[in-house]
């Protein structure tokens, strides 16, 4: 089902925004927010912002809040709301209220969660693989991250463009093009096409550092490439629909699609009009030849001029990544475009900002780099193959379904064996993708397969035997958990009630679900969902600990029945925006 149109979260922010606006009507709305207590016995939600406007008027913080409590009624839902410190707002929701949000969520399926009401459209670019080449651990990060925020975008209601755009041009298609026509060994090609092509490039390659004549070859067929050569574009053409082949088999075991794939070449025939375009507008001068973006202006690149025309004529990722700005901008309209890689790119994604906003300064698009740090083997550095080559992605999934097999098996001997095989792909993938999405996307994280195919601690493995153990509860008590729920319609005789701490923690802690995604969206950071899964998965161990279920009666035994389906279901929909499926039994 859809998410419901009014949560409480939502309407708490709604009204602290109108009692903010209407007493300081010239504050920065984008300075109101609420925010979830980190300590409990403050209260449910904590609202700082005054503060901060209070230190842009140069007047007292606690006063400006006192102002703003004054026109806040909140009491339909919240106690008595309390100023704390230097103009805190904390604010505790009624019990009444809480039980209300529960047995409305039952009753629609909302997951507690509000579709957006202003809704952006976002492009997402990110995976952009190389042409030619087999997909390595290192695409997995962006490819993991970017799909999940597309996921969470569009769950919300928002409208999301997703472009994967690959690298099917450059340099390295001239060396390519001499391996294929002098060392193309057909059969390899049929069997692994991407094994073949990378076989290729490094004998080419290693011929080219050992032989002039050989680089001088290399570069006449790029030549003869970009100048629509029939032979060359036809060999080009077929490495792209086999690397798009393998592409795809990769994509489809994480589940991941996209709406457009237009690789580097969709741009070619852009990037003479670009540089004529800069050129013109005084952006880019010429230096030795080449053309080229200074930024005597701005402190942390004054030293990094950017490139955008070599002196030989030839154009660069930055003169590609700007028609594919320019394109994706006129083509699109955006609101926002969102470029998931890892942090190495840093440099460049704030050269492109830059010239950008100097050429089309007119341009309301808001550009982010979401970037991330490396993967690490257990020595602590970059993870590698025993013999040090790079892992390449499909031999990770493929370990990934292994290990976990053999786990199902130890732990479910009878099980048949395409159900085991099922559910160890699911464990498998889901636990790659949690493991990669857990940490800080900025650090750096270590590899360890313990750790991530764990049923202990903070895992997917973890998290999805919760939902399946939430669903044999149903199984015991004959019940099908979608009838109980339509049960709980608006006639239904039954007063939802939480009558112990367990009970309440967990419900407060489910109603939070909306407020954890937008924080993730705000500084793209799935961390946070990561983390409030596996609290909320806490939470309920507790509570089913301590408060029988089963063997309760009545409005009690219905209650926890209540929870017992709410969480079940906002573990699976927080899962799901993660990338990562549940399977019905473990």
């Amino acid at each position: 089902m859809e998410p419901s149109n009014t949560v409480l979260p939502k309407l708490i922010e709604s009204q602290l925004r109108q009692a903010i606006l209407e007493t300081f009507p010239d504050a920065d709305p984008s300075l109101i927010q609420l925010q979830i207590c980190t300590n409990p016995k403050f209260g449910d939600y904590q609202c700082t912002s005054v503060m901060a406007i209070a230190k842009q008027r140069k007047t007292n913080p606690r006063e400006c809040a006192q102002q703003v409590l004054e026109r806040l009624d909140l009491s339909d839902i919240a106690e008595e709301l309390q100023l704390a410190g230097p103009g805190f707002i904390n604010i505790r929701l009624k019990q009444s209220a809480v039980q209300s949000a529960l047995l409305q969520a039952a009753r629609s399926g909302s997951h507690f969660v509000a579709r957006t009401s202003t809704p952006i459209t976002s492009v997402i670019d990110f995976s952009s693989p190389n042409v030619a080449k087999p997909m390595h651990v290192g695409h997995i990060r962006s490819t993991i991250l970017g799909d999940c925020l597309a996921r969470i975008l569009r769950f919300l209601g928002h409208n999301v463009i997703t472009d994967n755009h690959i690298g099917d041009w450059g340099t390295q298609f001239g060396k390519l093009l001499i391996g294929w026509k002098h060392h193309l060994d057909r059969s390899a090609l049929e069997a692994d096409a991407l094994g073949e092509l990378e076989r290729l490039y490094r004998k080419i390659n290693a011929d080219c550092e050992e032989n002039e004549a050989v680089l001088e070859s290399a570069r006449q067929e790029l030549v003869k490439l970009q100048k629509g050569d029939q032979e060359n574009l036809d060999i080009w053409k077929e490495m792209q629909e086999l690397s798009k082949k393998q592409f795809e088999t990769v994509y489809n075991r994480l589940d991941i699609r996209f709406d457009h794939t237009l690789g580097e070449s969709f741009y070619n025939d852009q990037l003479q009009d670009v540089v004529k375009d800069l050129s013109e507008k005084n952006i880019a001068t010429e230096s030795q030849g080449a053309k080229v973006v200074f930024f005597e202006d701005v402190e942390a690149l004054k030293d990094h001029p950017a490139l955008i025309l070599k002196s030989d004529g030839g154009a660069n990722y930055t003169t590609t990544d700007l028609a594919t700005l320019d394109y994706r901008l006129e083509t699109w309209k955006p609101d926002e475009i969102v470029y998931v890689t890892d942090g190495r790119q840093q440099l460049h994604f704030k050269q492109l900002f830059e010239i950008f906003g100097r050429w089309k300064p007119e341009a309301k698009v808001k550009l982010r780099h979401t970037w991330f740090g490396s993967i690490l083997g257990p020595d602590g550095k970059p993870f590698k193959t025993r013999s040090g080559d790079t892992v390449k992605l499909n031999d990770l999934l493929d370990e990934a379904e292994e290990r976990a097999l053999k786990a199902v098996r130890e732990k479910n001997p009878d099980l048949d064996q395409d159900a085991a095989k099922e559910i160890a792909r699911i464990l498998g993938i889901g636990a790659i993708k949690y493991a990669d999405l857990l940490p800080n996307r900025q650090t750096d994280y270590v590899f360890d397969w313990d750790k991530l195919l764990s049923l202990s601690g903070n895992t997917a493995p973890y998290l999805q035997y919760a939902c399946t153990r939430i669903r044999s509860i149903f199984r015991k008590a004959n019940l099908d958990e979608t009838t109980f729920l339509d049960s709980l319609g608006e006639d239904a005789a039954f007063e939802l009630k939480l009558d112990s701490d367990f009970e309440n923690k967990l419900a407060r802690h489910l109603i939070h679900f909306s407020q954890v995604l937008d924080s993730v969206l705000e500084d793209h950071r799935p961390n946070y969902l990561c983390n409030y899964l596996y609290e909320l998965a806490g939470h309920y161990t507790s509570f089913y600990e301590n408060c029988p279920v089963l063997k309760s009666e009545g409005d009690v035994k219905t209650t926890r029945l209540v929870l017992c389906s709410l969480t079940r279901q906002v573990l699976a929909k927080g899962l799901s925006l993660l990338g990562i499926e549940t399977p019905e039994m473990m």
